[in-house]
Formats: structure tokens, sequence, C-alpha cells
């Protein structure tokens, strides 16, 4: 990494760190969000066969409950896992997905795994929407170096 691209992202964490101590959980995944186009950003913890929606930031203030929970074998997060990350700009489009019963409906999404220790999954950190979009380049740097932080959070 570039010494200027490593400056900017010290000066995005320490951003990011200030949302999460004025806000929680909650105000970073909001400022995470603000960064992006996408609607939006959540957390989802693995349970079992089940991803469980623990933290969403909708831009629109709506947070709908069907994104609440999703199996794991219907979610783009069993790519993230299995892949460890997943990022999709149309799904409409997105070969890697046919047959997927979600391909052209959450049509964009970036994903990273969240996880303690190499080998175990905790769940995933998440940037979507229905509308077609991509993630910011300079955003997945950023994306990767808060997941150890949001991690320290959760139980």
């Amino acid at each position: 990494m570039a010494l200027q691209e490593q400056h900017e992202l010290d000066q995005q964490l320490a951003q990011f760190r200030l949302a999460f101590d004025s806000g929680g959980l909650y105000g970073a995944l909001r400022y995470l969000n603000a960064r992006t186009p996408f609607r939006y950003t959540a957390i989802y913890r693995l349970d079992g066969q089940m991803m469980r929606n623990i933290y969403l930031y909708d831009r629109q203030g709506e947070n709908p409950t069907s994104l609440a929970e999703v199996p794991l074998g219907d979610s783009f997060c069993q790519f993230v896992m299995r892949d460890n990350g997943f990022n999709t700009a149309n799904s409409a489009n997105d070969a890697r997905l046919l047959g997927h019963p979600y391909r052209g409906v959450l049509n964009s999404y970036f994903g990273l795994p969240l996880s303690r220790k190499p080998g175990t999954i905790y769940g995933t950190l998440c940037h979507f929407d229905v509308e077609p979009m991509m993630i910011p380049d300079g955003e997945i740097p950023l994306l990767e170096a808060v997941s150890p932080v949001l991690m320290d959070q959760l139980d």
C-alpha cells in the first residue's frame, strides 16, 4: 500500500472510531453506509444453518423484517464464508448465481467474513441493495480494517 493510501486509510479508521464511540455499532454501520451508495449495511451472525441479522442500517430508515434472517443456503453470506468474501454488482447478470433464489432480487452485494480466529466464522459484514451498483474500490481496505474492531464488540 502506498504511503498516501495508508494515510487515507488511517484517517478513515479514525473517523470510524469516532462514529463508533459516539453511536456504538449502529453508528459505525451508519458511517460505513454513508461512504457508499448502498441502501443497507449489516452484520449477520451464523446460527446453525441460519444467518441472523444482529445489526442493520437502512438508509431509508425502514429496516424491513424480511431481512431479519435467511437460511444460509439461500443467502449470499454462504459465498462470503466459502470464498472469504463475495462481491456482485448485478446479481441478475452474475453467472455464479444461476439458480439462486435472490438472483435479480438482491442485485448488489459486498460481504466480508467476521471471525475471531482463523477457521471459525462468526458471520458477515455486508453492504447490499436491490439496485445494481458497485462498491467503490477505496471502501474495501476500510472494511477489511474495521472487521476486527467490530468483532471485538460482538458477543
